[in-house]
């Protein structure tokens, strides 16, 4: 099976390095893994160059090398076109644009693997990633990994859990193969959904966290924000898709990922600058993220879309304060007054 990468910022380099040492390790996988890359000049050489001569991606994952097999090409179609597995690893908001350029020129047989953790709305409802490339690319099959895997502790081989969700048994079993190393241990759950949602709903808690360290509220404040904001994520998944397993929130995909990007993530790092500096969130992500897309303000913003129409901003106060603060203006301690009457302190008769 050919395994390509689409997408290659310091997550998707750090699995790179993963996909391919299994690649090169197990018979069923084809050696060579090709990883698009989007082309930029550094320095005067072209990053694809660098990828392939060097064997590291300076820009996005310097100081860890990635394996040989791993091969950079600048044309998405040339790098899918004879692709059993991609695996989908670049912001959200780039996807439609990349379908569009591989409509057509993909395997029939192909199935896709997403690692985005975002959402996208369209005609005024939630959209998951995986459904969205599914749409786009002919029905194609994508299942989703999601866990608590900052990228260079990923790439640095330091121990960490991740979540496969997949209800094909013999393709969860192939993945598992493709990506569990070591120190990446892979477990696979059915309720697909879930997974995914967990992985867009954390970074709008994330950005809330990052409010509180901006507010210099303390550690207790952020474990409420944490404890609160799995609330809303699991009542918001309850709310909109069916048959969601609770036990998937206790995966790497849920609790393990939440903890860690509340405490270590890009979005909590930026959201906790917008709050000190008082600069736009847009300014800050060129200033500090080195061409990385954050995904927390975003996806607020597209799950607030959905509440908006459902007349349901009240259920989710963390989720809806979080969008109102990073689009609206609202002042950053109207965050901490929505915790206050929180729905989970109401008793359920006044719900």
């Amino acid at each position: 099976m050919k395994v390509c990468i689409i997408g290659s910022g310091n997550w998707g380099s750090a699995i790179a390095r993963i996909i391919g040492e299994n690649a090169a390790k197990y018979d069923e996988f084809d050696t060579s893994v090709h990883m698009w890359v989007f082309e930029e000049m550094i320095d005067g050489k072209k990053l694809t160059e660098i990828i392939n001569t060097q064997h590291e991606n300076v820009k996005y994952l310097p100081g860890y090398k990635l394996p040989e097999n791993v091969v950079a090409i600048p044309d998405v179609a040339d790098a899918a076109k004879d692709a059993d597995i991609l695996v989908w690893v670049l912001p959200h908001q780039f996807v439609p644009k990349i379908c569009q350029q591989l409509k057509g020129k993909i395997k029939k047989t192909a199935f896709g693997i997403s690692l985005i953790k975002g959402v996208h709305i369209k005609d005024k409802g939630l959209e998951l990633i995986s459904q969205m490339i599914s749409d786009e690319l002919d029905g194609m099959r994508v299942y989703a990994l999601m866990g608590a895997n900052i990228a260079k502790e990923v790439a640095a081989g330091n121990y960490c859990e991740t979540t496969i969700g997949c209800s094909d048994k013999e393709r969860g079993a192939q993945l598992k193969k493709l990506f569990e190393v070591k120190t990446f241990r892979v477990v696979v759950v059915s309720d697909e959904h879930t997974v995914e949602l967990c992985g867009a709903l954390k970074n709008i808690v994330a950005v809330g966290a990052g409010f509180v360290d901006g507010l210099e509220l303390g550690d207790n404040t952020k474990a409420a924000v944490i404890r609160l904001g799995l609330m809303e994520m699991i009542a918001f998944a309850k709310a909109f898709y069916k048959n969601v397993e609770v036990s998937t929130f206790l995966e790497s995909c849920g609790i393990a990922d939440l903890i860690t990007t509340c405490y270590g993530g890009r979005n909590r790092r930026v959201a906790e600058a917008f709050i000190r500096t008082k600069k736009p969130i847009e300014e800050l992500e060129k200033e500090m993220l080195n061409g990385q897309k954050l995904q927390g303000p975003q996806t607020a913003y597209e799950v607030n879309q959905m509440l908006k129409k459902e007349g349901l901003e009240d259920r989710y106060p963390l989720f809806t304060a979080v969008y109102k603060i990073c689009y609206e203006g609202h002042p950053a301690n109207e965050f901490i007054e929505c915790l206050h009457d929180h729905p989970e302190h109401m008793p359920a008769s006044n719900l």
